[in-house]
């Protein structure tokens, strides 16, 4: 009787799973559609803005410093007031003519503790009473792309002058409009200095240690330049 029964059972389901619909297979997968290649944007360049004499745009312009302290953070200020000239043919870029000063006493600083600001402008940092400039004459530029140059000149500190680089990169201009009938043109500017090399040594970490504040000064400049007037200035 139990070999009957079994039987039977075997039987039922070998006729339900015949009878049973076979689930449908999925659908082939389309192909990926082809995705055309972005073209690269073209440098900025320079060529047919006009020749002549820049002059900073203090409003559309910063420059800020980073120094390490103590191994635990990258610490960023600025200097508020400085000005720049740029003397451009952009026919020959690389007989360009860059100076600029800046005014020590303009450190700004993010939440300075009382007397703090005193005693970077004082005789044991940049000393501003003595030295109240430091400044910047460019004396070889080197075009190092299509809207890229390196930017070496005099830089004097702390009443010493030593060679400094700055990397530019020529980010893009124009001839003017009516709402700003001048040319412009626009940099980013980065570089490095020790300013031990300057005479500022002081709270310099001592070898293998990192307890203090880095003798490396990295810089960071933006900078927009007001230029030569369109050839039809409207009358003012």
């Amino acid at each position: 009787m139990l070999r009957k029964w079994l039987s039977s059972v075997v039987i039922a389901a070998a006729v339900i799973g015949a009878c049973s619909e076979k689930p449908a297979e999925a659908p082939a997968a389309a192909p990926a559609p082809e995705v055309a290649a972005t073209p690269a944007a073209a440098a900025p360049s320079i060529e047919g803005l006009p020749a002549g004499d820049y002059k900073i745009d203090p409003a559309h312009a910063s420059l800020v410093f980073t120094v390490n302290h103590l191994g635990f953070s990258h610490y960023t200020a600025q200097f508020t007031r400085f000005t720049a000239d740029l003397t451009l043919d952009p026919t020959n870029p690389a007989t360009a003519q860059l100076t600029a000063s800046v005014d020590p006493t303009s450190i700004s600083l993010p939440s300075p503790p009382d007397g703090f600001v005193a005693e970077l402008t004082g005789k044991q940092w940049l000393d501003a009473g003595a030295f109240p400039q430091m400044t910047f004459k460019s004396t070889q530029v080197t075009v190092t792309g299509a809207n890229t140059a390196d930017v070496t000149g005099d830089f004097t500190l702390h009443g010493v002058t030593r060679p400094v680089t700055l990397a530019m990169t020529f980010n893009g201009g124009y001839v003017g409009h009516p709402q700003d009938p001048n040319a412009r043109i626009g940099f980013s500017a980065k570089g490095a200095l020790k300013r031990s090399d300057f005479g500022i040594a002081y709270g310099v970490p001592a070898p293998g240690s990192t307890m203090g504040v880095s003798d490396e000064v990295t810089i960071a400049i933006e900078a927009e330049f007001s230029g030569p007037p369109l050839a039809d200035k409207p009358a003012q």
